[in-house]
């Protein structure tokens, strides 16, 4: 066991090791599968408690991991015999300036607490759909949201990063201070430090929008797809659509269309006017305050059960391509092991793909992405199941990107990096470099700004940068 004898009289926060009865809850993670048995966890309260922790860490060879929300399915924020800089305890401050019309976020905030924050002075930003999923990882890694027709990606809106890199040093990012850090948070992860506030642009918000599930029986299936097909290229910046193919327990297929219009009820539904005449077998959208439209899936997502996904760029509303990826998720769930979908997400993408491809590190796709999800109860989690969850999540990844050779080229079908943790090309095949596949035009770039902040490879979770 490593000894705090050292770390602990330097920490205003909190020092947790094997044994401390906080120790269980501190290396839970959303997927059970990405748990692991951190040697210490430190619960930080400011930036000096992380410099703290990344000194001792360094002179004690542990590896380390961060944590703010928890939600990599793979554990970038867990570490087998490592330290975890956990910011989810102390960090959770949100402080608004309306008039300035910027948020302040602690690093280990929820969007949970950035929502009710902003819109309380009528304000919003690009969220995450999943309002229990930490600011960081999404931020870092770019950043979905219902509003990014109208705003963009999260990193899009972001103006200002405090970070704490590997020589300890309390840096300060934005366009005119380091830019090349503020060029590499915007999308390359946790790669360069641990980010202990981001400061976010506001947008005016309307109090209340139009969203929630509308769900089809499977026979309604090309009729949706040839909606989408018709919607989807004309789509405006206030709506959006995620399409989820899955079944019941019994196997019976079914279709949830998750809509999103900002406006009222009023408008969304003459904006969804042909969607509602297929004819759904259920209508849970509704007016609905905006705080509440990122917890509308949170029933679906909750924590602790086994987690492996992959995402897909694809090339938008296709029935054969959907028809065939589902025909292979129904027959999973007909084999009673695992739950699985597919998630399309339809979304407008002019706004995120009129930023210069080099001004941030994310690799912006003029493709929608596919989220492939299978999941387990966390009673029968076994280190078999996760495998037998990635070799079924390859097979519909090959249906959604068209076969085997669309899914091994990355310029095709290459999705949203956080969404894809494992960097899977394709089944068995091994990656050498996830990052440069994640990255790549920007990777050359950012391999030197990982040479200058972090040499030494101190972070090296999600899809580490080798250092130029």
């Amino acid at each position: 066991m490593v000894s705090t004898a050292v770390l602990s009289p330097n920490i205003k926060g909190d020092v947790v090791t094997p044994g401390h009865p906080d120790y269980d809850t501190a290396i839970h993670r959303w997927a059970i599968n990405a748990e692991k048995n951190a040697a210490v966890v430190v619960y930080v309260k400011d930036e000096a408690d992380v410099v703290a922790s990344i000194r001792f860490a360094r002179e004690n060879q542990l590896p380390i991991a961060i944590r703010c929300g928890g939600h990599s399915p793979t554990g970038a924020s867990s570490v087998d015999g490592g330290l975890v800089i956990d910011l989810s305890r102390h960090l959770t401050n949100v402080r608004v300036d309306p008039v300035k019309q910027l948020a302040y976020v602690g690093g280990g905030a929820l969007w949970e607490h950035v929502d009710k924050a902003a819109i309380e002075h009528g304000l919003a930003t690009v969220g995450g759909t999943v309002n229990h999923t930490g600011v960081g990882g999404l931020i870092l890694g770019g950043g979905f949201g219902w509003l990014s027709g109208e705003h963009g990606l999260t990193i899009d809106n972001v103006v200002q990063v405090t970070l704490v890199s590997a020589d300890g040093s309390i840096l300060t990012a934005n366009e005119t201070e380091n830019p090349d850090l503020f060029f590499g948070v915007r999308g390359g992860g946790s790669n360069f430090g641990v980010v202990t506030e981001f400061v976010l642009r506001l947008h005016p918000q309307g109090r209340n929008v139009f969203a929630g599930s509308v769900v089809f029986p499977g026979g309604s299936l090309e009729k949706v797809i040839g909606f989408a097909k018709e919607w989807y290229p004309n789509v405006g910046e206030k709506e959006g659509m995620l399409m989820m193919t899955t079944a019941q327990p019994d196997g019976t297929p079914i279709i949830i269309c998750n809509i999103f219009y900002n406006g009222s009820e009023e408008e969304g539904r003459a904006n969804y006017k042909k969607l509602y005449d297929i004819g759904p077998v259920a209508d849970g959208a509704k007016e609905i305050p905006y705080e509440s439209v990122n917890t509308l899936v949170n029933p679906m997502v909750v924590h602790r059960n086994g987690v492996y996904w992959k995402g897909v760029a694809h090339d938008g509303p296709d029935f054969e391509i959907v028809a065939n990826a589902h025909q292979k998720i129904v027959e999973i769930m007909k084999g009673g092991k695992f739950m699985a979908s597919a998630i399309y997400e339809w979304i407008p993408l002019k706004k995120i793909n009129s930023v210069p491809f080099n001004s941030t590190a994310y690799r912006r796709n003029p493709k929608p992405n596919c989220l492939i999800l299978l999941g387990w109860l966390g009673s029968a989690h076994t280190a078999e199941m996760v495998d037998g969850a990635r070799t079924l999540t390859h097979q519909i990844a090959t249906c959604v990107a068209g076969g085997e050779a669309n899914l091994k080229d990355s310029s095709k079908t290459q999705g949203y990096a956080n969404y894809d943790p494992e960097g899977v090309k394709g089944d068995g095949d091994e990656v050498k470099d996830k990052a440069a596949i994640a990255f790549g035009d920007n990777y050359p770039r950012l391999q030197k700004v990982k040479r200058k902040y972090d040499p030494e490879s101190v972070f090296n979770r999600w899809f580490a940068i080798t250092p130029a």
